[in-house]
């Protein structure tokens, strides 16, 4: 054995180990990424058709026996702060349903990046499926048409070194190791208001978004825009979801689109519902989409004539998981407040955001709220089936301010709500206070309760069957009224 071992050492002495190297077929989670911060070599890279990738369960199957997919989108990751937050975000869950990967073909073409410096480059594969792009076969020639991509749209050259890019990208060449042929698709994302701060979010979020050939990118942007996205909706799209870029138009965009026609939707709320959730593009139309909307109308009980409704109510419905948020939020109502199941299909049927309040968030504080000034379970849920909206209102900036009005400005009992729940959707500022002040100096109010029917019709109607004025000279009132309320405040402030 020792003379084995012996001779085994001068082999190896002799003939030393090969060291293999990662072919190119190679996965892309195996690369290092090429962003660079102050030295260090930044995340892995996953190149798929979702950022964020999180592992679940390969064997868990979903809600229709279907085996779910391994990685699953995170919707409702921060944005930068220009970027506009509803006011009920923090009412949220991320009860969102489980995400198909939609283009699972092999990509037709490899491109490289150019990696950190002092670090090994490495190919990274881009996930364009576009027909111009190259494909296996493809020979020089059009290699070089290819690389005519790389001139600025605008005529002023090629770039051609990092030097160049540094210069037209001083902050982004700090952040990330960029390949000059990113130039014109950076340069055409500007024409949407893209910073650069905004261009270092999206390669976090999905690398391979910035490797997008530019005229492929054009072409799928000027789709969206042509099924009426609005131009400055693409900014806020592209930051929440940078894998727009990469899904092509004829089998992707187009099969979306018609989906949301095809539940009744019109042509003009089609671009709102895109800019709204551009992660729906992200999820299989037959596997996940389709199986949704079944279950809103044989699960939940939505007419089927209300589902496209209820969809441009709420079109983040479609990324729910509904089995979960419908299931227990109806368990609550019915245990908290004994409401029967039609009065919340109701309720998702007016106010379908409430499938993503948070129980503990959102309906508890409210519904404790409307106990605390003398209304019972029976109110309450009659409230709630006639206004769900209420569940989303503020407390401290909204309820309390129109209830303590009510009560003591209007004389008013707090059953009278039950009769007229839309009060509390009124605005205390622009509708309220100067409909009952303008009526109390015409000395138009009598004695007792005042009446909130007033408060209904349109400034029109109201001047002619309250107030007997032009509608001008209630405007004329109200303008006063609210400048000398914010002067009131501003003094308070000060």
């Amino acid at each position: 054995m020792a003379g084995f071992s012996f001779s085994c050492c001068c082999w190896c002495l002799i003939n030393p180990p090969i060291l293999f190297s990662l072919p190119s077929e190679s996965p892309l989670f195996l690369l290092p990424a090429t962003r660079r911060r102050g030295g260090k070599i930044g995340e892995l890279v996953v190149s798929n058709a979702h950022s964020n990738p999180k592992i679940i369960n390969p064997k868990k199957k979903s809600r229709y026996g279907q085996t779910l997919s391994p990685y699953d989108s995170d919707e409702e990751a921060e944005l930068d702060d220009e970027s506009d937050d509803d006011d009920d975000d923090w009412l949220l869950n991320d009860d969102f349903a489980e995400v198909t990967e939609y283009e699972n073909k092999k990509p037709k073409s490899q491109k490289t990046t150019i990696a950190k410096k002092g670090v090994k480059k490495e190919a990274v594969k881009t996930w364009e499926t576009d027909e111009d792009d190259l494909d296996n076969s493809s020979d020089k020639k059009k290699k070089k048409k290819l690389e005519k991509d790389s001139w600025r749209l605008d005529g002023r050259g090629k770039v051609s070194t990092r030097k160049h890019v540094a210069k037209l990208y001083p902050r982004l060449s700090e952040e990330i190791d960029i390949d000059p042929k990113w130039v014109p698709l950076l340069d055409y994302l500007s024409t949407f208001g893209l910073k650069e701060s905004h261009f270092v979010q999206m390669y976090e979020r999905h690398m391979p978004s910035l490797q997008i050939n530019v005229l492929s990118a054009q072409e799928r942007l000027d789709y969206l825009l042509s099924v009426g996205v609005k131009h400055r909706d693409i900014k806020r799209m592209l930051l929440r979801q940078p894998q727009i870029l990469q899904y092509t138009v004829e089998n992707n965009l187009k099969a979306h689109i018609s989906f949301l026609m095809g539940l009744g939707i019109p042509n003009s709320k089609i671009g709102q519902i895109v800019a709204v959730t551009p992660s729906l593009f992200s999820y299989s139309v037959e596997n996940s989409l389709r199986p949704t909307i079944r279950y809103l109308i044989e699960e939940v009980g939505i007419n089927e004539n209300d589902v496209g409704k209820v969809v441009q109510l709420s079109p983040q419905i479609l990324v729910q998981r509904l089995d979960i948020t419908w299931n227990t939020r109806y368990m609550f109502l019915s245990k908290e407040l004994g409401a029967p199941r039609d009065s919340v299909v109701k309720m998702v049927k007016r106010h379908p955001q409430i499938l993503h309040y948070s129980i503990d968030d959102g309906f508890l504080p409210r519904i404790n709220f409307l106990r605390s000034i003398g209304m019972c379970n029976s109110d309450i849920l009659k409230v709630l089936t006639s206004l769900t909206q209420v569940l989303s209102l503020s407390l401290e900036d909204n309820l309390k301010p129109k209830y303590m009005y009510l009560v003591n400005e209007l004389k008013n009992e707090v059953h009278i709500l039950t009769k007229y729940p839309m009060y509390l959707s009124l605005s205390l500022d622009q509708r309220i206070r100067p409909r009952h002040r303008f009526l109390v100096e015409l000395k138009k109010v009598r004695k007792g309760p005042f009446p909130l029917s007033s408060l209904v019709p349109n400034d029109e109607s109201f001047c002619q069957q309250w107030a007997g004025t032009s509608v001008d000279k209630y405007l004329a009132f109200r303008q006063r009224l609210l400048l000398k309320d914010f002067a009131n405040k501003y003094e308070k402030r000060g």
